[in-house]
């Protein structure tokens, strides 16, 4: 449904094109996007990369303020991995849900182990300054950091425990369709042993630095710029991961494509693609958590934003994105791993908490902004269609404004 009321939007926009260039009184500088990463019980830990979907660097130095909530839970789970590779391939053989190991003589069945268990709303606070060098490189400075929650009403409006339960009872779902409401609301349990039998353990009101980020793009003028409207960006980028669980520093590369359509009646129509990869813990500053064993997360985005400029030069935007980004953990291993948890308790995803580190992480994403020359604010909704709950709903807020003249 959602895919075929947006091909209805791109129609109906296609209808109204003109190949006018809008008056140089609007100043939007492609799409301005809030950080919409996800508050991933794993993610939050690493520098993830975020998509330049920007035609060109600012004209002044900006600063952006950015917060954002999301729901994540996962009720207890524990996961053994046999090291026999006979063992793997008789499991591998069997549904994961029906396979059947003997996991507690470890001389004749040997396994790494790990126990996870997430309930919080994790709140992101991000400080960002993009600083032209020239017109075609920018210098991307970010600051990030979490508080642990336990969501309580009215703190986190709608990513609160009461808010997702209201949702499931009453819109879509059903009656506490993940056992929220059999492990209790409004609390926080956030615990997890990786296979190496490190412990990270974060309880309410719990805050810390998750690193600093540097981010530089590069803008190629190319004569489709002028001629077809079509712009890119290529960035390089290094994050210094600060907390005591992941004292790492991680590198990453992007690639950024965003077409420009200027409409009639003051519309412009914006497509844009991006694609990144992050090498994690490239260099680790001491014994880190095992935060997955994929060493690479990959994203791709896409995003279509229909504008409205004012006579004024300030616009009102409305953006579709889609996100995906690649699994923390090598795939083969859910060929055959052991899950356990209370299955008979809890109406579905009791797997969650293992089973989706194995999986794609995909969302959709809705941005609205507000622009003027002075500033831009954003507010975006997340959803994670496929629901599993790491966030199962992200709510967020953006300010920018430049700080020099």
């Amino acid at each position: 449904m959602l895919k075929k009321r947006l091909f209805i939007i791109l129609c109906f926009c296609s209808l109204i094109a003109t190949t006018q260039e809008p008056d140089s009184l609007f100043v939007k500088n492609g799409i301005e996007k809030p950080s919409i990463l996800s508050t991933h019980h794993f993610g939050i830990f690493s520098s993830r990369l975020n998509t330049n979907f920007k035609y060109a660097p600012p004209k002044k130095t900006t600063l952006a303020l950015n917060y954002t909530s999301g729901n994540n839970f996962h009720p207890f789970l524990e996961a053994y991995f046999p090291k026999d590779p006979a063992v793997r391939a008789q499991l591998g053989e069997v549904t994961w849900h029906d396979r059947q190991f003997n996991f507690i003589d470890q001389e004749t069945t040997p396994a790494d182990y790990l126990n996870i268990v997430i309930d919080a709303v994790i709140k992101e606070f991000r400080f960002t300054t993009n600083i032209p060098i020239n017109k075609q490189h920018e210098l991307e400075i970010t600051l990030r950091s979490y508080l642990i929650t336990n969501g309580k009403f009215p703190f986190s409006f709608f990513t609160s425990d009461e808010g997702m339960e209201w949702f499931h009872s009453n819109v879509a779902g059903g009656e506490d369709p993940f056992g929220r409401r059999y492990y209790g609301l409004n609390q926080v349990n956030f615990k997890y042993l990786d296979r190496n039998d490190n412990t990270l353990q974060l309880n309410n009101n719990d805050f810390f630095i998750g690193g600093l980020e540097l981010n530089h793009y590069y803008y190629p003028k190319l004569a489709i710029n002028t001629s077809r409207n079509i712009y890119l960006n290529f960035g390089t980028h290094f994050g210094l991961n600060t907390s005591k669980f992941n004292s790492s520093m991680d590198a990453g590369i992007s690639a950024n494509i965003i077409k420009k359509l200027p409409l009639k009646n003051n519309f412009e129509l914006n497509f844009a693609a991006g694609a990144n990869t992050l090498a994690k813990n490239l260099i680790n500053f001491k014994e880190v958590i095992d935060l997955g064993n994929s060493p690479f997360l990959a994203t791709f985005e896409g995003e279509v934003e229909i504008t409205k400029y004012t006579k004024k030069g300030n616009y009102n935007a409305f953006g579709i994105n889609y996100h995906i980004q690649s699994a923390y953990n090598k795939k083969e291993e859910a060929n055959y791993y052991k899950l356990i948890g209370k299955w008979r308790e809890i109406n579905g995803g009791w797997q969650n908490g293992v089973y989706t580190l194995y999986d794609a992480l995909s969302s959709w994403n809705f941005i609205y902004t507000y622009g003027t020359p002075k500033y831009t604010l954003s507010l975006f909704l997340k959803e994670d269609l496929k629901v599993n709950n790491a966030p199962d709903f992200q709510t967020g807020v953006s300010l920018k404004m430049p700080i020099s003249k």
